[in-house]
């Protein structure tokens, strides 16, 4: 399935062929969510499994808290529940009764439970418990789950009602050592990103109206996808002790005074899939790095010989076996042997469209010359889309050629990041001009974006955020490499603005 006229003309069409193509995951029957299908989730579980390990490496560990929430837990902290009010699905009964031929709600509850949205509010009652002393501090936790927020314009990965995350929440005795956890965490998240999705990101901090409610500061991580617009990868928050006095959060210090905690959250989600199809796939279906492919090395023995077929199929496995002894980024590659009773062409293109790394051929010439024919699935439009080697020399250098995949990927791009970063627009008028097409995705070649992010001057002025509506645009975040020059207000076309923002169309 070609998908560059798509791609070409209708982007966000583009994005739901690839997952469609890959068979990733669908539309679910219950309305607004989806079903994630086994290579769309096991690209999940390499994401949890590498993220999990990195928070475990900075001292975090794993628990669960419950799906319900009192809903008086969240009328605590107000900022909280106004950010989230929209968004929150309510349980208001138990039970159920049949009356005239219906099932009906039966038992109102004492206290509507709100199904997790995200879990401040209940995790902070239990720190509430646990912490006395300065003693009991650090707490570091995280947990996996699924959370739920009442999404009205649902979209694969990206925006569903109910969708998987992790989410850490820590209580620390001074206000420096929470602060530092925030950033600690977002350089994790920074690491998973870059080094293991391929998908560079922008650092900074989002501005003060665009902060996670209750929270004193949020860092965020931004991703730029191929048609240019902005995906939020992962938050983190310094929230102060706006928690910690809501849920009461206290304990004695090396004074013997009492006082509250300084507290954090962070998470990343199951959009991060969706960054990294709109990141790395092309007009064949999906691209996977090899550090998140559930299989890197697929092969698929070609049986035109049925003569031969035994030989063939021998051959198959023990190149199979070869490959699994090896590594690659410290684990043991994972290799799956395709033997489904299938066309060969047909398996080979619907692990093209998945976007297994490498895919293996192996037919009765390759048993005659002790040789393979594989594919790279990141050059299929290059002159070594199909290429041949000795098996010896094959499986010697496996894991450098899946090394070399992740390396171009990850190349590729900060190269699109790194390009279409505009700096060079220093006033209102030109500012405005750049994002006169509302609905630019790529320009005529399908590859470069049209309009991207433009990273230039703002004066911090609320009042200026009616222009960024009016155009369609988001403040994704504050950088951290800030010029302390000053310049035009691309927003109020005042002189004088200091902070440099990425300003862009987002996801």
């Amino acid at each position: 399935m070609a998908l560059k006229n798509i791609r070409e003309n209708s982007y966000p069409d583009w994005y739901q062929n690839v997952i469609a193509a890959a068979d990733m995951a669908e539309v679910s029957s219950s309305p607004g969510c989806m079903v994630i299908k086994p290579w769309g989730y096991g690209i999940w579980e390499r994401i949890q499994r590498l993220l999990d390990e990195k928070i475990k490496d900075t001292n975090h560990e794993n628990c669960y808290f419950p799906l319900f929430i009192p809903l008086s837990y969240f009328q605590k902290e107000a900022e909280h529940v106004e950010g989230f009010a929209k968004e929150m699905a309510i349980v208001t009964h138990s039970r159920l009764s049949m009356e005239d031929g219906k099932l009906v709600p039966a038992s109102p509850l004492e206290e509507p439970l709100i199904v997790r949205p995200t879990s401040e509010t209940i995790i902070a009652d239990s720190f509430s418990k646990w912490v006395h002393s300065y003693r009991d501090l650090p707490i570091l936790i995280n947990q996996w789950a699924n959370v739920v927020r009442w999404e009205m314009r649902p979209r694969l990965f990206l925006r569903t009602r109910e969708f998987l995350w992790q989410e850490g929440h820590t209580a620390h005795s001074t206000f420096q050592e929470a602060e530092q956890e925030a950033e600690t965490m977002l350089k994790v998240y920074e690491d998973l990103c870059v080094n293991d999705m391929a998908m560079p990101v922008i650092k900074g901090k989002k501005p003060e109206y665009d902060k996670f409610p209750g929270a004193v500061t949020t860092y965020c991580i931004e991703a730029m996808m191929q048609d240019g617009r902005s995906l939020q990868a992962g938050t983190s928050h310094f929230l102060g002790q706006n928690f910690a006095k809501s849920a009461n959060i206290t304990f004695i210090n090396s004074n013997n005074e009492q006082e509250f905690a300084y507290t954090t959250s962070w998470g990343v989600s199951t959009r991060l899939i969706g960054g990294l199809i709109m990141t790395h796939a092309d007009d064949e279906g999906m691209c996977v790095p090899p550090k998140l492919a559930p299989y890197q090395v697929v092969i698929i023995p070609i049986l035109k010989d049925k003569n031969k077929t035994d030989e063939i199929n021998a051959y198959a496995e023990k190149i199979k076996n070869a490959i699994k002894d090896k590594f690659f980024g410290g684990e043991k590659i994972r290799v799956k042997l395709d033997n489904r009773p299938k066309e060969a062409v047909d398996k080979m293109w619907e692990w093209t469209r998945k976007g297994a790394p490498l895919i293996v051929e192996v037919g009765a010439k390759d048993l005659e010359k002790n040789a393979v024919m594989f594919r790279n699935r990141i050059n299929i439009s290059g002159s070594d889309w199909k290429n041949f080697e000795d098996i010896d020399a094959f499986i010697a250098s496996i894991s450098d050629k899946l090394q070399n995949i992740q390396n171009t990927m990850l190349e590729r791009a900060q190269e699109r990041l790194t390009h279409n970063v505009v700096t060079d627009i220093k006033t209102a008028k030109d500012f405005e001009a750049y994002f006169a097409n509302q609905n630019a995705y790529l320009d005529n070649s399908g590859k470069a974006p049209k309009v991207a992010f433009v990273r230039g001057k703002w004066s911090g002025d609320e009042a200026t955020l009616d222009k960024l509506k009016e155009m369609r645009l988001t403040i994704r975040c504050i950088p951290f490499d800030q010029s302390g020059t000053e310049g035009e207000c691309l927003l109020s076309g005042k002189a004088g603005a200091t902070l440099d923002v990425i300003y862009a169309r987002s996801y």
